[in-house]
């Protein structure tokens, strides 16, 4: 009697275990999650607990709004769903909650994801995968995905290419102050000598072709025969064109070119730019090793701006003898310069190009003459020169592919 009682308790035992465990099982089967996704696109991410409306709306936005700022915007929502204080697993959570759109964008773009993150990026979204994979359940590859979104915000928000939940937003290049922070170089710090010369000596013009505005002024002395004369001349050295490298012959005709000191333009800024005698007076490049004195032409024009023309010997004559003169060269160039200033031409040192190689920036310049050398009229120019330490005048003659200087006169109206 007792083994028919234990018997029938067994069978009592098992039929109940079955039941429970059918009745797990059925429970077990209306819950799909950590199977493949529902629909057939292959770039879809599983978003575990989320309500149909949130996933409909979210692929709706991925389709129609880049994925840069839709990672923004949920990831902001992920935040605030989260609250203060969530554990590293309740943020991949709450982050897989809060929006299948982004989920599908990094699930779809794992590989990208995972080239632009460092490897400490991937070791930790792998950790914190697995981490939180014992706290929820949810398939791996939405955790790896939405761990590396949420808890490695700081490093990945220094990559352009991913956007965190974190505050922190990538810079963009533009946003990105100046490193230079160059500020134009004020040409009246060069002008007049503070006792003859004052500011209001000088006038101002722009030059049309880039905007830039020049000093000028009248100045009045002697010309060669004694008699009294007057010239109106640019204060500050010409600075126009595009610059190219000393090595290369500013070749191209059909453009204004120039050198700058050092390759530099903030110094073409404050001491001109630097040009070989054709390109001064505009002239085809081959007349730096041809003459061409029958294309030079009265007044000539040159790359000086229009109702400008070249500084010619006889203006510079008048400069060098102006009234207020008394110490020659020095009266010309500017007090930077070694000078005196006493005629308010303010001449500085902008150095030059001598056969390819730069020399004297604010010890020495050169310039040239719309005029070619009477002996060497294929290849010479000419041209002078002044030295921060020398109290004279440099009279020469130059190969015209050197690198000088240019001043320009105003025209007589």
């Amino acid at each position: 009697m007792n083994e028919r009682v234990m018997n029938v308790a067994k069978w009592s035992r098992n039929v109940s275990m079955s039941i429970v465990l059918g009745i797990f099982l059925a429970a077990c089967g209306d819950d799909d999650s950590s199977f493949a996704p529902r629909d057939e696109d292959s770039s879809s991410s599983i978003c575990e607990d989320c309500d149909e409306t949130t996933s409909s709306s979210s692929s709706s936005s991925m389709d129609s709004i880049g994925s840069s700022s839709l990672q923004n915007d949920k990831s902001s929502s992920s935040s605030k769903e989260q609250g203060d204080g969530g554990s590293e697993s309740a943020m991949t959570s709450s982050s897989a909650k809060s929006s299948s759109s982004e989920e599908k964008d990094e699930s779809s773009s794992s590989e990208k994801v995972e080239s632009s993150s460092s490897d400490k990026i991937a070791s930790s979204s792998s950790e914190k995968s697995s981490s939180s994979s014992s706290a929820e359940s949810s398939s791996s590859s939405v955790k790896s995905s939405s761990s590396v979104v949420s808890s490695s915000s700081k490093d990945v928000a220094s990559s352009s290419s991913v956007n965190s939940s974190s505050s922190v937003t990538p810079q963009s290049s533009s946003s990105v102050p100046s490193s230079s922070g160059y500020v134009p170089y004020d040409h009246m710090a060069d002008l007049g000598d503070a006792m003859r010369i004052k500011e209001s000596d000088y006038k101002t013009f722009v030059d049309e072709r880039n905007g830039r505005s020049y000093y000028y002024i009248t100045i009045n002395g002697k010309n060669k025969k004694g008699e009294a004369a007057s010239v109106t001349v640019m204060a500050e050295n010409l600075n126009i064109g595009k610059m190219v490298g000393i090595t290369k012959d500013q070749a191209n005709d059909t453009l204004i070119e120039r050198y700058c000191y050092d390759r530099d333009t903030t110094n073409c800024d404050r001491y001109g730019g630097l040009y070989q005698w054709a390109e001064m007076m505009q002239l085809p490049s081959r007349c730096n090793t041809e003459s061409c004195a029958d294309l030079i032409q009265p007044n000539h024009q040159g790359i000086c701006p229009d109702g400008w023309r070249l500084l010619t010997r006889d203006d510079f004559y008048v400069v060098l003898h102006a009234d207020n003169n008394k110490h020659g060269i020095e009266d010309v160039r500017a007090i930077r310069f070694g000078g005196y200033n006493y005629s308010g031409y303010s001449l500085v040192g902008a150095g030059y190009v001598w056969d390819r190689s730069l020399s004297g920036i604010n010890e020495g310049t050169y310039w040239y003459y719309p005029v070619e050398d009477a002996a060497n009229p294929d290849t010479k120019a000419a041209a002078d020169a002044a030295d921060a330490h020398l109290d004279y005048l440099i009279e020469s003659r130059a190969s015209k592919l050197h690198g000088f200087s240019v001043r320009c006169t105003k025209l007589e109206e």
